[in-house]
């Protein structure tokens, strides 16, 4: 599509945050026109001959629209929910001290962790196919009693039920691996040049082609997935006595499982540049052979002629999981050992305490642990049928799953109440903050609007709650650390309620009810992502305030985890990069304003500006989460030098508004900029103006109610926006031609 040839305007390019917006909204027009892009992402402006085709100065008006790239339909949208573990270990890696020296070591850790979410979802599955159903409920007949959809398998050899079975997880590592190559949506024509701009790590935003890392990733975890699903077969097989042949299978299954975690430790070797085809051969060849090891080893499941074991459970299986779950503490201690010792090293003061990717990473691994132990608890459930609450639980998901549900639930539990605790002893002090910002703004407020200064206090006191969610997050995940250690007492073969009774006293009964209550809590947890995924996708209001989340999670490519939903910013980026230069390169100069998110897709497309396309832009951002948000997430990518780096690339013509009412946005450089900031030599200093919210507190002449609280709501109406862009436009010059043209 092409749009008019107004050569010589200024366009103000609008980009939307997290709510999703149409364009009209974006625009705060009614009447628009798609003029580049496609339904996913696209630019718009007002339609032609349209009274309102321009904004503020008489600027001409166009919007990009990304809401639409990082959703998807409803079957992707449940997929994406039992995928959210993947989403928040591949997050952690991002974010990653800014010391390079930590940074290999840091890698390794959250991909081998990566890596044990794929192996625990697969012995999840595993332990309903071969574990709950394959040894237990089939060679009961009380079990098989009434359901012909399994009696057929009854009768049948544990060898063949074994093999029939394994089909299951074979076909559910096949449907993720499916699920996560690329998108229907293209990206070839978005890649950005090869050609290295930007001095900041986020510039690299716009050079990211991770689809090469991506599939070296893919294919090692694709290799462990089977790799698993073969050891789960084989300890079975060898419990009453290994053959040879069991023997050089196990050996061959565990060179493949060395050969990934030896991978994803040598960071150096699988972020070779993309042209490395032997890299991906060898990944491809892991992964053929992993599959094909599991065609053999079910083929010896079946045909082996020695006897199997009469055990109550599956043979290997309950230990392989409490060995998964000891490697997981062992990897999270480690993690938190380097990221402390990182801290101490620097003697600076690190955001989230210098353990923001341990704290991922944890929460990560703690979902996952849940949502697979409540696979199998409500398979277990399904299947026990009339069998009595303690013996169901005790007789059917293994005991480590029992103490990764008590682990989970007391982690969530300890941090509601802290969080509970934190609200009410920093209310005062909120609160007090908010009165001062209340009466400096509105010094001499009418008697009628007690109300509403109390309101507006209110707002401000809860906006200020952002930065206690700091220490909640290091609480929750050192407890969801905890808990994954705890599932090793499994390993005693005692269950929560026998040791908690023996060492405190309470009845086993009640923590067996507690436990069973827990599960229903992760399933209702559960059933809330689902249901929240599917209205953040499909409904505004829903999107504002859960797709914050979401967007920060898919914002950053898949470098830990295949099985990730995809990043958008490998296409969001490069598009507005390329068309803002084509709008400079016809003679145009233009005004980015971003809200929200918005504005952090702006920051990493101005790192990735020619220099000659920079000196024709101005930047406007509102609501912004650079600083209060991904400054304290992302040390190592946003950063003091970062920002600076932004504000050099377009002149330091650049305004950031924000309110003190707003829980995610806030100032950038500076809470009390100075005004003059040509005399302090620092123009930095003049980049942040604060915006008094509301604009008023009692109803104007001719209205009937007070003027709104806006918070994070974008304010393109309002006087203070409509200031910034006026002069933001004059600091851009008059008319003039295309760059390198005498003005």
């Amino acid at each position: 599509m092409s749009g008019p040839d107004d050569s010589g305007d200024v366009v103000e390019l609008r980009v939307h945050g997290v709510s999703g917006a149409s364009a009209a909204q974006v625009l705060d027009l009614q009447q628009t026109a798609q003029v580049a892009g496609d339904h996913s992402g696209g630019f718009y402006r007002p339609r032609p001959r349209y009274s309102e085709s321009t904004g503020t100065h008489g600027v001409t008006l166009e919007a990009y629209r990304w809401g639409d790239l990082p959703s998807g339909t409803v079957a992707r949208t449940l997929a994406v929910v039992f995928l959210l573990p993947f989403m928040l270990v591949n997050v952690a890696i991002w974010m990653r001290p800014a010391n390079p020296r930590s940074e290999a070591t840091v890698k390794s850790l959250c991909r081998v962790l990566a890596l044990t979410l794929t192996v625990l979802y697969v012995l999840a599955i595993a332990g309903v196919a071969l574990d709950l159903v394959g040894w237990k409920c089939l060679a009961s007949p009380d079990c098989l009693a009434g359901r012909s959809w399994l009696s057929w398998l009854g009768g049948q050899p544990v060898g063949l039920r074994l093999a029939v079975l394994a089909l299951v997880p074979a076909a559910a590592v096949g449907l993720v691996w499916r699920v996560s190559c690329r998108p229907e949506r293209t990206f070839e024509a978005f890649r950005a040049p090869d050609e290295d701009i930007a001095a900041s790590r986020l510039g690299t935003l716009g050079q990211w082609d991770a689809e090469p890392l991506v599939g070296r990733l893919r294919a090692i975890h694709v290799a462990a997935a089977f790799a698993t699903l073969d050891l789960a077969l084989l300890l079975a097989r060898g419990a009453s006595g290994a053959s040879a042949a069991t023997i050089a299978l196990t050996a061959v299954t565990g060179v493949i499982l060395t050969g990934c975690v030896g991978l994803l430790c040598t960071p150096s070797l699988i972020d070779r540049a993309p042209g490395d085809k032997r890299l991906d051969r060898v990944t491809r060849i892991l992964r053929t052979a992993a599959i094909i090891l599991t065609v053999v080893v079910v083929a010896h499941v079946l045909t082996s002629a020695q006897p199997w074991p009469e055990e109550r459970e599956l043979p290997g299986y309950d230990s392989t999981l409490t060995g998964l779950f000891v490697a997981q503490t062992t990897l999270l201690t480690a993690l938190g050992v380097v990221l402390l010792w990182q801290q101490c090293r620097e003697r600076s003061a690190i955001p989230l305490f210098g353990l923001g990717a341990l704290v991922v990473a944890a929460t990560g691994i703690s979902m996952a642990v849940a949502y697979s132990a409540e696979l199998v608890g409500r398979v277990a459930d399904f299947l026990d049928r009339d069998m009595p609450t303690a013996e169901g639980v005790a007789a059917g998901p293994p005991r480590a799953y029992v103490w990764a549900i008590y682990g989970f639930f007391r982690a969530v539990l300890i941090t509601v109440i802290v969080a509970g605790l934190v609200i009410l002893i920093s209310r005062r002090g909120r609160r007090r903050a908010a009165a001062a910002i209340v009466a400096r703004d509105f010094p001499n407020p009418p008697a009628e609007a007690g109300p509403r200064l109390r309101q507006v206090r209110d707002a401000i006191a809860r906006a200020r709650f952002t930065e206690k969610l700091v220490p909640l997050a290091v609480v929750y995940g050192c407890l969801a650390g905890l808990g994954t250690a705890t599932t090793t007492i499994g390993l005693l073969g005692q269950f929560p309620g026998d040791v908690i009774e023996r060492n405190i006293g309470l009845p086993a009964t009640a923590i067996t009810f507690a436990l069973v209550f827990a599960g229903w809590v992760v399933a209702a947890i559960i059933l809330g992502l689902i249901i929240g995924g599917i209205f953040a996708y499909r409904t505004e209001p829903y999107r504002r305030h859960i797709g914050v989340l979401w967007d920060l999670g898919t914002f950053w490519p898949r470098a830990a985890h295949p099985f990730a939903p995809p990043c958008y910013s490998e296409r969001a980026v490069p598009e507005l990069v390329r068309r803002i230069t084509y709008l400079v390169e016809r003679g145009d100069r233009v005004l980015l304003t971003g809200h929200s998110h918005g504005s952090v897709l702006l920051a990493a497309t101005v790192l990735r500006l020619p220099p000659q396309v920079g000196d024709r832009v101005a930047l406007l951002t509102h609501g912004s989460p650079l600083r209060r948000l991904y400054a304290r997430l992302f040390p190592a990518y946003v950063d003091d030098s970062a920002l600076h780096e932004i504000g050099r690339r377009v002149g330091w013509r650049w305004v950031n508004l924000w309110r003190d009412t707003d829980p995610i946005g806030g100032w950038i450089f500076s809470p009390s900029p100075s005004p003059a900031s040509v005399s302090t030599g620092n123009p930095a200093t003049g980049v942040d103006r604060r915006q008094a919210d509301p604009c008023g507190l009692v109803a104007p002449p001719g209205d009937s109610v007070a003027p709104p609280i806006h918070g994070h709501r974008p304010g393109e109406s309002d006087e203070p926006f409509t200031e910034a862009v006026q002069e933001l436009v004059q600091r851009l010059g008059g008319r003039a031609g295309p760059p390198g043209t005498s003005r």
